[in-house]
């Protein structure tokens, strides 16, 4: 009996220093509550516009640390996972846990509008001053724009090497670029509408961009995947303002595969994460978003995950650090924050929209 009551002891004192070694370094002692608050809840619901390849790096390594957490993960594109959400949410059935996408601009409405959760992670101190926003959404990435081009199709001069140059190329040449220049959907893509609207703030030649790919009868989609693809293919020749991670990771491959950094400026998106404010498994939502900001996330998302790290600190081929060497000022990284809502306003969308097609149409004459 008394050997029994000793192992019991023992293995209570255990315990804690158990559930401690869990608990990364640096990382405040009481982060063992939260850890096993997460464990009892057993599960955290992601809605992501990664798809899941992609995030299988990411997701096999959380198991590995926290095998009594399941993640599961829904992916979809940011307009998709923003309407699913704010359906969810009104109907009180409850939604995810966390809400991860590209569409920066709709990640901040929903905080904005009451939907995330404020928790300061125990990471935030190692993020950009523009990657926190509340401490309720994160930036995770570092990805910037690009143009791609076909390197069989498109040689020399023809080759864009700024926003200006590309405007020029197109509008010079309409008949050699007719129905072989591509871009975002700017009314279906949550992402393009964005970027077209940070383009209007750094570029004064964006009227005579517009006008070209009026000229050129661009063609537009919702995803960067059937760009590249059509670029590769030959089917277009030309695309601008794809998201860079993809198009490197790409062009690696492909040899017949073109990426352009441009010399002018380059916006530089971040996929924006929060916890919902509702969600169900809140324990689990924070440990998976402490885990995805941390360096051994960080590190896995400029490797495996072939994204670019956000954080400075991580040794990866993929990390804002060895762009900012490469690039400097020229990026532009789009700032999480009120700022970028603005053109969500439903007239002044519209009104952006309609002066864009416009503009577009004028071109086309």
């Amino acid at each position: 009996m008394k050997n029994w009551l000793k192992c019991a002891a023992g293995a209570l004192a255990l315990a804690p220093l158990m559930a401690a070694a869990q608990v990364p370094a640096g990382y405040p002692a009481d982060y063992a509550q939260l850890l096993a608050g997460a464990k009892k809840e057993g599960k955290v619901v992601v809605y992501s516009a990664l798809d899941t390849k992609a995030a299988q790096p990411l997701i096999r390594d959380f198991n590995a640390l926290y095998p009594d957490i399941k993640v599961e993960y829904n992916d979809m594109n940011s307009t998709e996972l923003y309407n699913r959400f704010i359906a969810e949410a009104a109907s009180g059935q409850g939604s995810a846990d966390v809400l991860w996408s590209s569409a920066m601009d709709l990640q901040v409405k929903l905080v904005d509008e009451g939907k995330a959760l404020a928790y300061k992670s125990p990471e935030a101190g190692k993020l950009p001053g523009w990657a926190n926003y509340k401490d309720q959404a994160y930036g995770t990435t570092y990805e910037p724009t690009v143009f791609i081009y076909n390197k069989r199709l498109v040689t020399g001069a023809d080759i864009p090497t700024d926003h200006e140059s590309f405007a020029r190329i197109i509008n010079a040449k309409p008949d050699k670029f007719k129905g072989k220049v591509t871009s975002f959907d700017i009314e279906k893509s949550g992402v393009g509408f964005m970027m077209a609207t940070q383009d209007a703030k750094y570029f004064p030649g964006m009227k005579e961009l517009e006008k070209g790919f009026g000229a050129t009868a661009y063609k537009v989609y919702s995803s960067t995947g059937n760009m590249l693809e059509k670029v590769s293919s030959g089917e277009h020749v030309l695309g601008y303002n794809i998201i860079g991670s993809y198009a490197m990771v790409r062009a690696k491959k492909d040899p017949n595969l073109g990426v352009v950094l441009p010399k002018d400026y380059s916006l530089v998106l971040s996929r924006v994460m929060f916890i919902g404010k509702q969600a169900k498994n809140p324990s689990a939502a924070k440990v998976f978003l402490d885990y995805i900001l941390s360096q051994r996330g960080q590190k896995l998302m400029g490797s495996e995950v072939e994204l670019f790290a956000v954080r400075d600190d991580v040794d990866a081929e993929f990390t804002a650090a060895k762009l900012k060497k490469e690039l400097g000022d020229k990026l532009k990284p789009i700032p999480i924050g009120s700022e970028i809502t603005s053109y969500l306003d439903t007239k002044k969308r519209l009104d952006f929209i309609n002066d864009w097609k416009a503009t577009v149409a004028s071109g086309a004459k």
